[in-house]
């Protein structure tokens, strides 16, 4: 079976960017103002990251099929991923505030982590899910380095503090897994999900 899109449940224009690079034709399947989106991503306590990122990826996939059927919308496979950032046990999500971001850098500095993108699809009633860990090394960095990258803006709204197609690139000294997946789709997993729910390239 040929699909001829794909619905995207993500504001990320990275993972937009990303699907574009696989060539599938993707549309934006947005939340609506009065859903909590943010709500979503709330970290159990004493939860495991890799079964944080599952669970949340989860619920926004549940939210992006009631939200496509709410709208009346044509079916199509949903796409939907969430990232974070773990040291050790540690979630690491989004930054609050420029001295929050200043924090986690300040913790990853030097050390490695890992990168944990969860991407789940929905085609009919099927579900397909996979999860990409990816190991990243920042080299040491000094407070005027993190001062400086986090007055760029850039921190703000990336799990973890940071970018890695951006200027953190860097300060990561190595990595090891999915570049793609760091950015917040791993292609690779996302390609073989897309395959078995009878998608493929379009453009």
């Amino acid at each position: 079976m040929t699909i001829a899109f794909v619905y995207l449940a993500s504001q990320s224009p990275r993972r937009s960017q990303l699907l574009d690079q696989l060539g599938v034709s993707h549309r934006l399947l947005l939340a609506d103002a009065d859903e909590d989106a943010e709500a979503l991503e709330a970290v159990h306590p004493g939860e495991a990251p890799a079964k944080y990122v599952v669970r949340v990826t989860g619920h926004k996939l549940d939210a992006a099929v009631a939200r496509r059927r709410r709208r009346g919308l044509p079916d199509a496979p949903i796409v939907c991923a969430d990232t974070t950032v773990a040291l050790g046990r540690q979630i690491l999500g989004k930054p609050a505030d420029a001295e929050h971001a200043r924090e986690m850098l300040a913790a990853l500095a030097g050390r490695t982590h890992r990168v944990l993108t969860a991407v789940a699809v929905a085609a009919g009633r099927r579900r397909f899910e996979a999860l990409s860990i990816s190991r990243v090394q920042f080299a040491p960095m000094r407070d005027a380095q993190i001062r400086a990258y986090v007055a760029s803006g850039e921190p703000m709204g990336k799990a973890g503090a940071y970018a890695i197609q951006g200027r953190a690139a860097q300060f990561i000294r190595h990595l090891s897994g999915s570049h793609s997946g760091i950015m917040g789709l791993p292609l690779y997993e996302t390609a073989q999900l897309l395959a078995q729910c009878g998608s493929r390239k379009t453009r």
